[in-house]
């Protein structure tokens, strides 16, 4: 026996005595009583399937439910992977941050936006650090110059509390090489005055 989706009712989940049908090729067949539509669609080796039961009558069609279901799951898979390709993650930066931890964050903040996401990059001010803004400043041009080849700030830093925030944005896909490689390419020299007969003088004999 198939396995029903709660938000569908399919063959014999339907009990109401009409319903007005739609076509397998989405043309409108009309009100008829659903023993009959239930007659077509075994006839047709496809189910029948309640897509609207708020209407009056309800509104079902007729499809392969198993291929319906499982385009509707692929569909639902892709917009989850859409939003998470949309979600904002964040990094956070101390003022005074050596090398080594900059480094490593910046790295963090590299792969997310490899994946697609948008970052957000906050500088933690402490105590008398906040009368220092250019510190915090300083620091995310530094993370934007790092990463100039894959993303770029969305907008200017701004303060919030005690944190300054920036916003990096993946960058559009760079250019094919074929494309890179034409653009450097040198320019064909041109052709040589050489070649052409000066005025007057004889054209060589091409069998001679």
């Amino acid at each position: 026996m198939m396995n029903i989706a709660k938000e569908h009712k399919v063959n014999e989940q339907i009990r109401v005595r009409q319903i007005r049908l739609i076509g397998a090729e989405g043309e409108q067949v009309g009100i008829i009583d659903t023993r009959d539509a239930m007659n077509m669609a075994r006839e047709a080796g496809m189910d029948l399937v309640m897509v609207s039961p708020q209407a009056v009558p309800p509104v079902c069609r007729l499809l392969d439910y198993g291929r319906f279901r499982y385009e509707q799951q692929q569909n639902e898979k892709e917009n989850r992977k859409r939003a998470r390709a949309q979600e904002v993650k964040a990094i956070k930066f101390r003022v005074k941050i050596d090398d080594h931890d900059f480094n490593t964050k910046t790295g963090h903040v590299r792969r997310f936006l490899e994946e697609g996401h948008k970052v957000k990059v906050t500088i933690m001010f402490r105590g008398r650090e906040r009368t220092h803004p250019e510190l915090g400043e300083r620091i995310l041009v530094r993370v934007a110059e790092s990463l100039a080849d894959i993303g770029a700030p969305e907008g200017t830093p701004s303060m919030m509390g005690m944190d300054m925030n920036m916003i990096m944005t993946p960058r559009a896909e760079k250019p094919a090489k074929k494309e890179r490689a034409a653009e450097d390419a040198p320019s064909a020299p041109a052709p040589s005055a050489a070649a052409e007969p000066a005025p007057g003088e004889p054209v060589a004999n091409a069998g001679a």
